[in-house]
């Protein structure tokens, strides 16, 4: 979000900071998910709540007399900084409410000590999706109901992963918001690795990192970028040797078939 629905959005995320810290973490993610795909379901009442030209008091009074009571008092709270602000597009509102459910459930997993655990658990799914064209199809297929994905889902990964991560793919399966479902998970994976303020560092290899290759190169990077970094290690034998590290857009490749196909490029310019 940029522009006007930048600013809104650091103005929702100061009043969701206040409320956060008192909030059942589990519950205030599932009520800022309802909210969002309650907007997106509804879409002439997320028009009318992003309308700029509504007074800020009367959106707010609307929130409360379709919330209050169903959702919890930080949820509420969130909502209605959401509604009183003003945003580029009414895409935005819920986009916001989405981000900041993905936010209160990364909390919990840290609250839990199982934030890793969630990162490497998304990270792997859609590994594992990749590589089941089937199961992908199943899980992208519009035609298919939600509660179907869901039930799916549990039986593949429930007892498995950590809850939030369960949670996690659980949303972005079944509300995809028109993104691809590789791009659904790696939304969230990004705002999960930046409750600690981490990179997410894509490792391609051609072998298994061994854990002290993995720490001497977190540190290498975390030297690199002044910041943390978590690993997502991909063990890719098309590499033939070295490995790749992309981080965002930037990518370090010092692989032997990235060199091959550097020589190629000069030769073929």
């Amino acid at each position: 979000m940029r522009g006007v629905s930048g600013a809104s959005l650091a103005e929702v995320e100061e009043r969701f900071n206040s409320v956060a810290g008192s909030a059942d973490l589990g519950a205030l993610s599932g009520d800022l998910f309802a909210v969002a795909d309650l907007f997106d379901r509804e879409h002439g009442l997320r028009r009318a709540l992003s309308d700029p030209a509504r007074p800020a008091e009367q959106k707010a009074q609307t929130v409360r007399v379709l919330l209050e009571g169903k959702v919890g008092d930080a949820a509420l709270q969130t909502v209605i900084a959401a509604v009183e602000a003003k945003w580029a597009r009414a895409g935005d509102l819920a986009d916001a409410l989405e981000r900041l459910g993905v936010v209160a459930a990364s909390a919990a997993a840290e609250a839990a000590g199982q934030l890793d655990d969630v990162e490497d658990e998304l990270f792997r799914f859609g590994r594992i999706v990749d590589a089941n064209p089937e199961l992908r199809a199943v899980l992208a297929d519009y035609g298919v109901p939600g509660a179907r994905k869901e039930e799916l889902l549990e039986s593949l990964l429930g007892g498995k992963v950590a809850p939030v991560s369960l949670q996690l793919i659980k949303q972005v399966v079944t509300h995809p918001r028109g993104r691809s479902l590789e791009r659904g998970l790696a939304e969230y994976g990004g705002l999960v690795a930046a409750q600690r303020q981490r990179l997410v560092a894509v490792v391609r290899s051609a072998v298994e990192l061994d854990e002290e290759q993995k720490r001497r190169l977190t540190a290498w990077l975390r030297a690199s970028y002044g910041r943390d970094v978590h690993l997502n290690v991909e063990v890719d034998p098309r590499v033939l040797g070295g490995f790749s590290v992309r981080i965002g857009d930037e990518l370090i490749d010092t692989t032997i078939a990235g060199r091959i196909e550097e020589v190629r490029r000069r030769l073929a310019g």
